[in-house]
């Protein structure tokens, strides 16, 4: 679904991310398709994806609009020009609708970190690659993490279990890589858990708030240089080293 290769030279810039990951919505419904092939009754690929396309993308804009919870299902097969047949032969429920999204959202947010994190740099330009490789995916998937934001209180107790574990989990990889910071003397000596949570508040607002910084003019490599110098401010000792990255 998405290729990446790390650029270890120099700084990544948002076109070339965008460029490296080779993303879109056919990549993931191929996906989504290939696993629930059992649940989807197309069985041609192409109708099926083209289907899952065209639902996915109207269900995150009315979702972004009005609510999931508030959309139903004609207003989803009046939207997209799909019958009520076709939306049922691709899931059973909006609540399968929900997990497929959800579920789908999560792989693709780990696979990105993880795809451009080398374990072998030094915690400060993993912090700085992590954050930036975050913000750049939710500008390039924007209206997909707004709806998983504001959807998640409308979750079931399982569904909203694995929403909050997908966040911790974003924390879990800030925390450890503070951590290491500490302990070779890079970062200071902070609670490296109530920053990591800090650091993504921080992130969320991008994607959240999108209006707000496009009403500044603010591009996602202007708010990638505010957010790693505001946290560096935070967490840096003194004795780190000055800057040198490209």
């Amino acid at each position: 679904m998405m290729e990446a290769t790390r650029s270890t030279a120099k700084t990544i810039d948002f076109d070339s991310f965008r460029q490296m990951a080779l993303l879109s919505m056919e990549d993931i419904c191929v996906e989504i398709f290939h696993e629930n092939q059992q649940s989807i009754k197309i069985k041609k690929e192409t109708v099926a994806v083209r289907n899952l396309v065209n639902i996915f993308y109207t269900t995150l804009r009315l979702s972004n609009e009005k609510g999931f919870q508030t959309m139903s299902l004609r207003d989803l097969s009046g939207a997209s020009g799909l019958s009520m047949g076709a939306l049922y032969s691709c899931f059973s429920s909006k609540d399968e609708l929900l997990e497929m999204i959800q579920k789908q959202g999560r792989r693709i947010t780990r696979k990105v970190l993880f795809d451009h994190l080398d374990q072998k740099d030094p915690p400060r330009k993993k912090m700085r690659t992590l954050i930036r490789v975050h913000l750049y995916l939710t500008e390039v998937m924007q209206p997909w993490f707004y709806f998983a934001y504001m959807e998640t209180k409308n979750l079931d107790k399982a569904q909203r279990k694995r929403s909050v574990e997908s966040e911790l989990f974003t924390e879990q990889v800030f925390n450890g890589i503070q951590q290491e910071g500490q302990n070779a003397g890079v970062y200071r000596p902070i609670d490296s858990v109530l920053t990591s949570g800090a650091v993504n508040a921080l992130l969320q607002d991008w994607y959240v708030k999108r209006w707000k910084y496009s009403r500044r003019k603010v591009s996602v490599e202007d708010y990638a240089r505010f957010v790693i110098s505001f946290v560096e401010s935070a967490i840096l000792s003194e004795a780190a080293p000055g800057d040198t990255e490209k």
